[in-house]
């Protein structure tokens, strides 16, 4: 049952994302967010389990922006191809980026996780930065999607 079912939801995802290059870069985005949690498995502290998983659900939030962004170029730019159409280079380029200072978020997570198992003091303000750098990321995403149905 559960085969059909992902089976199904791949197929929508094909329909509302295509197969190109709007598919990959949302899946791209969500590769990173799975990082984040997995991070987050295993911490002992629940202090610190707490304040970072609020900090991962303000990132699981962006998911659905992410596909609307990709979902609107899919069908403002359709591909189904590698080459990232021209009238869309910037939407790509910063869900690209977005995705990429997500995985950098989830390393300052590790390494946040690493300093609390170590004795050390732990400051909120490297993985603040991070997760705002990643919402910035999204939203010059938006930005340049809507310059790009100008």
């Amino acid at each position: 049952m559960a085969f059909f079912s992902r089976l199904r939801k791949s197929h929508a995802a094909n329909r509302l994302l295509g197969q190109g290059v709007w598919r990959r870069a949302h899946d791209r985005f969500n590769r990173s967010l799975d990082r984040v949690f997995q991070v987050l498995e295993g911490i002992a502290d629940d202090q610190l389990h707490n304040r970072l998983m609020a900090y991962a659900n303000d990132l699981a939030d962006l998911m659905p922006r992410v596909q609307q962004i990709c979902a609107e170029a899919q069908k403002l730019t359709p591909s189904s191809e590698e080459f990232i159409p021209e009238l869309t280079f910037n939407v790509h380029r910063a869900l690209t980026k977005a995705a990429n200072d997500l995985a950098t978020t989830a390393q300052v997570f590790a390494m946040t996780r690493m300093q609390a198992e170590a004795g050390q003091d732990v400051s909120n303000f490297a993985v603040d930065s991070r997760v705002r750098i990643v919402v910035e990321g999204i939203e010059n995403a938006e930005r340049a999607l809507k310059e790009s149905t100008i």
